[in-house]
């Protein structure tokens, strides 16, 4: 596990966030609400709990990440860029034809990306089975599942939580990216999720709920999750757009670029 440094965490947050929106600016496509609602969660994984060695990303014993809200991939990228794994020319090419970070993450596409997304409702099921991968090969390895809240309206994921919970899989944790607004406009107004925490409890899952922008207290939910023994669910209250007035809490950018006045304007918010 990695040693925490809040204060170099807080930095690499402010570098990734430049760099989703920087991006998708020069795509003129992707994602950029619901990378920047949950940059501070991979921040807090990559660098203050998850098992990852970016000298060697494909290492076997690596704990696994799960990106299954795919669409995200900016944020994905972007921390696989402050640990070195990824090069600035890379990222330059997001979603243009023949580069390693296409629209969706793709393993088979990019250095330290454990699952090709696309459709959503996969991720989980994908996760407890790396979870019991790991079980049968003896490992200590935790597997990290990241979801949408929006995503969870899919029934593959409370399929897999049902499962999870009767295979005994204790060395996985799903992390939901609650910042309530899906592709076509605010959660609730599309399908109605409800009590996200009493979901998971009813099916067995021991909950933590904490503040998805506070380093400090996702950090200390990853590490209880962590040591738990137990499958966990993190419910990490966001704001779609974190860090950009005119993006925060705005479904018109759950999948739009910033045209140039706005991109300058982001970019001298994120300075």
């Amino acid at each position: 596990m990695p040693s925490v440094d809040l204060v170099e965490m807080g930095e690499s947050a402010k570098r990734c966030r430049r760099r989703i929106v920087d991006m998708v600016y020069k795509a003129q496509s992707g994602h950029p609400g619901g990378s920047l609602s949950c940059i501070d969660i991979l921040v807090s994984l990559y660098k203050g709990v998850m098992r990852f060695d970016p000298e060697n990303p494909e290492w076997d014993d690596r704990d696994r990440f799960i990106m299954s809200k795919g669409h995200a991939s900016p944020a994905v990228y972007s921390i696989l860029r402050d640990l070195n794994v990824l090069t600035d020319e890379d990222l330059d090419g997001f979603r243009s034809m023949g580069s390693v970070c296409q629209g969706h993450v793709d393993r088979k596409w990019t250095r330290g990306v454990d699952f090709s997304a696309g459709s959503l409702g996969m991720g989980l099921s994908f996760g407890l089975g790396s979870a019991l991968a790991a079980r049968l090969d003896g490992s200590d390895r935790h597997t990290w599942v990241l979801l949408g809240d929006g995503e969870i309206q899919e029934g593959q994921i409370w399929e897999a939580a049902m499962a999870t919970t009767h295979l005994e899989a204790g060395n996985i944790t799903a992390i939901v990216d609650k910042n309530r607004i899906q592709n076509d406009n605010f959660v609730d107004e599309q399908m109605r999720v409800g009590d996200i925490s009493s979901k998971f409890e009813s099916f067995g899952w021991e909950v933590i709920e904490v503040d998805g922008h506070s380093l400090s207290d996702v950090t200390a939910a990853l590490q209880r999750a962590r040591g738990s023994g137990v499958a966990t669910a993190i419910v990490a209250d966001t704001v779609k757009g974190k860090g950009v007035s005119f993006m925060e809490d705005n479904p018109a950018f759950h999948g739009a670029a910033p045209n140039a006045e706005q991109y300058a304007t982001a970019m001298e918010e994120l300075a």
